[in-house]
């Protein structure tokens, strides 16, 4: 049994720490304001992931995969969102901490709707209670593992993504080149997601 443990948190850290929008949106926040002031924005990613992960528990994600013309308008808000989100920070430029304003875009309630969002996010949750929740045991059980186990990995490893952002930004300071390419990064890898 510690056997299914090992496995489903393995996979948990290769899905959540690789690249992705959610990853990439943290790095451009940390990189344009520091790893504190995307805090918010860093909880809401993990605390939007909690009903994601319940709802496919629960066979949502069977739902939407077997509605095609469903499935296809979800995707396409869900990249909108996530190149709205990156290119609301085409023009701006890296602040002091004690500069921020407290609207910016990587707050709370913007990171709290990026993981519904996320089809990477959705696939992740589908083949971790396809693939490695059942061996674990009850329902229940499956439940509280999988649930607080993305959670707690996606706290921890977008948190480093930020991290290195903000490393990136005080190394480069005002540099709209890095900025730039960040957002067009982030998008290239929510247009991949979307057409593979």
């Amino acid at each position: 049994m510690i056997e299914a443990y090992f496995s489903l948190f393995g996979f948990m850290i290769l899905m959540v720490g690789t690249p992705g929008p959610a990853n990439l949106l943290a790095m451009l926040g940390g990189s344009q304001i520091g790893l504190k002031s995307c805090s918010g924005f860093l909880v809401g990613l993990a605390v939007g992931k909690i009903p994601l992960n319940i709802l496919i528990g629960f066979g949502f994600g069977v739902i939407l995969s077997d509605n095609l013309t469903l499935f296809q308008i979800f995707k396409y808000v869900s990249a909108g969102y996530m190149i709205y989100l990156a290119t609301r920070s085409w023009n701006s430029k890296p602040v002091n901490t004690d500069d921020i304003q407290q609207s910016h875009q990587f707050n709370f309630k913007h990171g709290i709707i990026v993981h519904p969002l996320n089809p990477k996010a959705w696939v992740m949750s589908a083949l971790a209670w396809s693939n490695f929740a059942p061996a674990i045991g009850s329902f229940p059980t499956q439940l509280v593992t999988v649930v607080f186990g993305f959670a707690i990995c996606q706290l921890t490893l977008t948190s480093l993504w930020c991290w290195g952002g903000s490393v990136l930004g005080r190394s480069l300071p005002n540099n709209q080149k890095l900025m730039r390419s960040m957002i067009i990064l982030t998008i290239l890898v929510v247009l991949w997601a979307i057409l593979s």
